[in-house]
């Protein structure tokens, strides 16, 4: 039903509910809202279930960790009993000659004689070499002539003497003293003649080179037409029936060679070792090398070159029974030295007292006892360390 307003103007009538063709119109400054759709309850549990895996991973890493931190560190060890032991020290040597001499002129000059050669065995006495002697003997000659006048010059004051005394009383005192002082300086001037003499034949025999005694020319060192002095050597001989190992000892060990001492020496080339002794220890230290030299003589004779190289093997010290340990054992803890023993699974630092010796093993004097079980290889190990014997 339709109302007509007073004023003429239509109303619309009221309705409850827009009518199909209506539109709801929404103001433009308004921004549409989206609804939010509410998250799924199984993406929720896959998050769960991934953070307690996590969870899970990092404590089997941690346990892990923990196991392998616990473990005990395998050592290789070693059971400390009493063996016999034998201290030896190690050395190079070289063959030489007991008995060796440089021979060298007692005269100087030109060399004009040289009947030898290296390798030659000579005999005490033999020519080795002359020396060109020439002006020594005129110089023999001259005193041969003034002892022949000294001597005439002695016979005609002994003669002038004789006939004056023989007249007695009728030749003053004084002229038969004056002839029997011309008598006695006469006799004199003989004796000086005659060793001048006998000095100048010297000289002349030292212009021939004798061999001093009997051996094997080693070297030759001078050469025929050559200029020589007393400083040149000419040759170098050795007797050879005699062979000893001349070698250096460092000092650190000089006090505890002796004479007397075994020796195992093997000779370059070979394979077999012979026995010898020390029979030399200088008393002089070479304060150029440290070195002191020390000379084995065989027990059995040898034939060697000379200069031939000698690996030797002196015996300082031998026990029935003693403690040793590797030197690989040893550890510097600040100013002490000691091993490490395992005791109840770990292990613990022993100082010890040992002979110091070039030598793999070392004997120990102090700190260890029969029985226990010493660590060979103290690398890396501390005190208190937990470890696993790893016996061989």
């Amino acid at each position: 039903m339709s109302f007509l307003s007073t004023t003429g103007q239509p109303k619309v009538q009221a309705n409850h509910g827009p009518s199909p063709r209506q539109t709801v119109v929404q103001d433009a400054r308004v921004p549409a809202l989206r609804p939010v759709p509410p998250t799924p309850a199984r993406k929720r549990r896959w998050w769960l279930w991934g953070l307690a895996g996590l969870l899970v991973l990092a404590c089997a890493a941690l346990a892990w960790s923990q196991f392998w931190m616990a473990r005990p560190t395998p050592v290789p060890v070693e059971l400390v009993m009493p063996a016999p032991v034998t201290r030896v020290l190690a050395v190079n040597g070289r063959i030489a000659a007991m008995h060796s001499v440089d021979v060298r002129p007692s005269v100087g000059g030109a060399l004009v004689v040289l009947p030898v050669a290296e390798g030659d065995m000579v005999e005490a006495g033999q020519v080795l070499a002359r020396i060109d002697a020439e002006a020594q003997n005129a110089v023999v000659r001259q005193a041969m002539a003034a002892l022949d006048a000294a001597l005439i010059t002695r016979d005609e004051a002994r003669e002038t003497y004789d006939r004056s005394f023989a007249l007695g009383v009728n030749v003053a005192r004084s002229v038969l003293e004056t002839q029997a002082r011309a008598v006695q300086s006469a006799e004199q001037d003989v004796a000086r003649l005659t060793a001048v003499l006998e000095q100048a034949q010297v000289v002349l025999r030292d212009h021939t080179v004798r061999a001093p005694m009997h051996g094997t020319i080693l070297a030759m060192d001078a050469e025929v037409g050559q200029i020589v002095d007393r400083a040149t050597p000419l040759l170098t001989l050795a007797d050879l029936s005699v062979l000893v190992v001349e070698a250096d000892v460092d000092e650190a060990y000089a006090t505890q060679i002796g004479e007397g001492q075994r020796a195992v020496m093997q000779l370059a080339g070979e394979t077999d070792t012979r026995d010898g002794h020390v029979s030399f220890v200088s008393r002089l230290v070479d304060v150029a090398t440290g070195g002191l030299t020390v000379r084995i003589g065989f027990d059995d004779p040898v034939a060697a070159p000379v200069g031939l190289t000698v690996a030797a093997n002196i015996i300082v010290d031998t026990r029935d029974a003693a403690l040793t340990v590797p030197r690989t054992a040893l550890h510097a803890n600040g100013a002490v030295t000691g091993v490490y023993v395992v005791a109840d699974g770990a292990a613990q630092f022993r100082p010890v007292t040992v002979v110091d010796w070039p030598a793999a093993r070392l004997i120990v004097t102090s700190g260890l006892i029969e029985g226990e079980v010493v660590i060979t290889d103290a690398a890396g190990i501390v005190d208190g360390q937990t470890v696993a014997a790893d016996r061989p």
